[in-house]
């Protein structure tokens, strides 16, 4: 990792309505990093309390079960921040991340962070939306593992993935297609489940792999088939699944 001569706040979103002025401020208390992709930014347990601000590039938020199976939690992009947590609460850190591209990433210490929620009701008020939305995402994900199935949660991670294809408007479509891994990841399960289940979507043609690009050819029939089970797991019996798909383990 290097020190980096772009040192600015600009693109950062948090910071969008604070003067110029303090911006620039804040620029100069910030220490400036790059790293490279796969590099370690932040290990779990660790009692560093700064906070992130990602300048360029993406960082995964990730952590790991103790088959070393990897879970991500969160994808952050250029203009975002992370770390704010431990800069709140004064714990340790909650999980790892990892540079997914090559980054910038500059970093405030608490007691900037602090004073500056202090001073920047608007700054506090970002941040406070910013955590409930990260407890109703922890919520969501608590109840998916409780209530489905490993395919099933592939379903729904790619019925969230999955968006309205610029180019052609009646289209949906998921660009750039994520790796097995990624979606494994996302989904807590293993690849092998990602892909057994992509293969039987794609046989029944429900989405079709196209360059790097994954097109949901029946957006209507994935979002059933996320919704087959009730919350023990079983198809429920008002709802049963297309003839031709089964909802594997």
């Amino acid at each position: 990792m290097a020190n980096t001569s772009e040192n600015t706040l600009c693109g950062i979103q948090l910071f969008a309505n604070l003067p110029p002025e303090e911006v620039a401020s804040l620029e100069s208390r910030c220490k400036w990093t790059q790293y490279p992709a796969g590099a370690q930014i932040l290990e779990r347990e660790n009692d560093n309390r700064d906070v992130y601000f990602v300048v360029d590039g993406s960082v995964r938020i990730v952590n790991y079960s103790t088959s070393g199976r990897e879970i991500a939690l969160a994808t952050v992009e250029a203009g975002s921040y992370f770390g704010e947590l431990s800069a709140v609460d004064g714990e340790r850190r909650s999980a790892n991340v990892v540079a997914v591209t090559n980054c910038t990433v500059a970093t405030i210490t608490p007691a900037v962070f602090s004073r500056l929620l202090v001073k920047h009701p608007t700054v506090a008020m970002h941040v406070l939306q910013r955590l409930a939305s990260i407890v109703r995402v922890a919520d969501d994900r608590i109840m998916d593992l409780n209530t489905l199935r490993a395919a099933q949660r592939v379903y729904v991670e790619l019925t969230r993935l999955t968006d309205r294809d610029v180019a052609v408007p009646d289209l949906w479509v998921i660009r750039p297609m994520l790796s097995h891994r990624e979606i494994a990841s996302r989904a807590s399960t293993t690849r092998e489940t990602v892909a057994r289940v992509l293969g039987q979507l794609a046989h029944a043609g429900v989405v079709e792999r196209k360059s790097k690009a994954l097109y949901i050819g029946d957006k209507e029939r994935l979002e059933r088939l996320a919704e087959l089970s009730s919350p023990d797991g079983m198809v429920t019996p008002k709802t049963k699944a297309p003839s031709d798909m089964t909802v594997p383990d």
